[in-house]
C-alpha cells in the first residue's frame, strides 16, 4: 500500500474516532431527541437534567466583543475531562486529564477537533508563568483553563463542557457495560484512588464502568499516545452500545449519568442548535488536528514541548475555520428566532 493511501486510511479512521468523541460529549442529546420512540419523555428529561448542569461562569475575553450565538455563528467549545471523583471532593485542586477544542463552522456544517496534550508546556495567565496546561485548572478552575487555551491559540473559547470520572463510570454502567480490548495485563487504581483495585487480563472482554476507566487511564506500560488511542476505542465502544436496540430502555439512566456529573455554560436552547450538525449526516465534515511537538525535560520534570511552526499552523487553521477575519471577533448581534 502506498504512503498516500495509508495516510488517507489513517485520516479516515481518525475522523471516525473523533466523531464518536463529539457525540458522547455533546452529550448524546441529539441521539436521544431524534431517534427514540418515547422521545417526548426523554426530551423533557434531558431538558431538566441539562438545566441542572448549566453553570455559566463570569469571565472576560479579549477575543470577542460580544457573545456568539451558536444558532447562527461559528463557535468553539472546550471539552475538559476532569481528573476528579467523590474521593477527591471535586475541588479546584483537580486537573484536566483530557482537553479537546472543537470549532464549528455553521455554513460549512464542519467541525475541527484539536487534541491538546495534557503535559503541553504553555503560558498560564492566571499563574503568570509557563507550566503544564493541565495545571491551569487547579489555579482558577475551568475559567483559568479557558483563558490559557485562548492565550495559546489566539481565538475565543465560546463555551465549555466539563465531565468528571463519575460521568464516565455511570454512563458505562447505565449502558450495562461495554466490550473493549485490553492490550496487556494491567493493575490500576480505581476512581477512589485505591491502588491495584482493578486487575485486567489481555483480550476482548466486557467491562463495567470502573474497569473501563482503568483501561482509559493506564499508561504505565506505554505512553500518552497509546493511551489516547485506547480512549478513542473506548468511546467508540460506548457509542456502539448506546445506539444498539437493546440499549433503548437505558437512555433515561444515561441522561441522568451525564447530567449528574457534567457542567457547561451551554443552555438547553443553545445545545439544540447542534441538531443541524447532526442532521447533516454524511454531509458533516469532521477533521482532526494534532499539535506537533516533542518530549522535553525542564529541571528534571517532563513536559510536551510544542513545535512553534506547527502551533502557528494550527492557529491559522482554527481562525480560518471560525472565519474570525469576517466576524471581526464581534460575534453576532442578531437575535436568534430559535426558542
Amino acid at each position: 500500500m502506498s504512503n498516500s493511501r495509508q495516510q488517507m486510511k489513517t485520516q479516515k479512521k481518525n475522523r471516525s474516532r473523533r466523531r464518536i468523541f463529539l457525540w458522547v460529549m455533546l452529550p448524546i442529546l441529539i441521539l436521544l431527541v431524534s431517534t427514540i420512540s418515547y422521545g417526548a419523555f426523554l426530551y423533557n428529561k434531558a431538558q431538566s437534567v441539562m438545566d441542572e448542569s448549566y453553570v455559566p461562569i463570569e469571565r472576560e475575553s479579549s477575543k470577542r466583543e460580544t457573545k456568539a450565538d451558536p444558532h447562527i455563528d461559528n463557535i468553539s467549545i472546550l471539552f475538559a475531562g476532569i481528573d476528579d471523583s467523590d474521593k477527591r471532593n471535586f475541588s479546584d485542586a483537580s486537573r484536566t486529564d483530557a482537553l479537546m477544542l472543537a470549532t464549528f463552522n455553521d455554513k460549512q456544517k464542519s467541525v475541527k477537533l484539536l487534541s491538546i496534550p495534557r503535559d503541553s508546556y504553555v503560558y498560564i495567565p492566571n499563574k503568570g508563568y509557563d507550566d503544564k496546561i493541565n495545571h491551569a485548572y487547579g489555579k482558577g478552575g475551568i475559567a483559568s483553563t479557558i483563558e490559557t487555551v485562548e492565550e495559546l491559540f489566539d481565538i475565543p473559547v465560546d463555551y465549555y463542557v466539563n465531565m468528571n470520572f463519575n460521568a464516565f463510570i455511570d454512563i458505562v454502567d447505565a449502558l450495562g457495560g461495554i466490550e473493549a480490548e485490553v492490550p496487556y495485563a494491567l493493575s490500576e487504581q480505581d476512581s477512589q484512588d485505591r491502588a491495584n483495585a482493578i486487575n485486567l487480563e489481555p483480550g476482548i472482554q466486557e467491562l463495567n464502568g470502573e474497569e473501563a476507566l482503568a483501561l482509559a487511564r493506564t499508561r504505565k506500560l506505554d505512553n500518552d499516545i497509546e493511551r489516547g488511542k485506547r480512549q478513542q476505542e473506548i468511546l467508540k465502544a460506548i457509542m456502539n452500545k448506546a445506539v444498539s436496540v437493546k440499549s433503548v430502555t437505558r437512555y433515561s439512566d444515561v441522561i441522568e449519568a451525564v447530567g449528574d456529573n457534567m457542567k457547561t455554560d451551554l443552555s438547553f436552547s443553545e445545545m439544540k442548535s447542534f441538531i443541524d450538525y447532526a442532521t447533516a449526516g454524511t454531509g458533516l465534515s469532521v477533521e482532526t488536528l494534532n499539535l506537533p511537538g516533542q518530549d522535553s525535560y525542564i529541571n528534571g520534570i517532563y513536559y510536551y514541548q510544542l513545535d512553534d511552526a506547527g502551533l502557528e499552523d494550527i492557529k491559522i487553521t482554527l481562525k480560518d475555520h471560525l472565519d474570525l477575519a469576517n466576524q471581526s471577533l464581534t460575534g453576532s448581534n442578531t437575535e436568534s428566532g430559535t426558542p
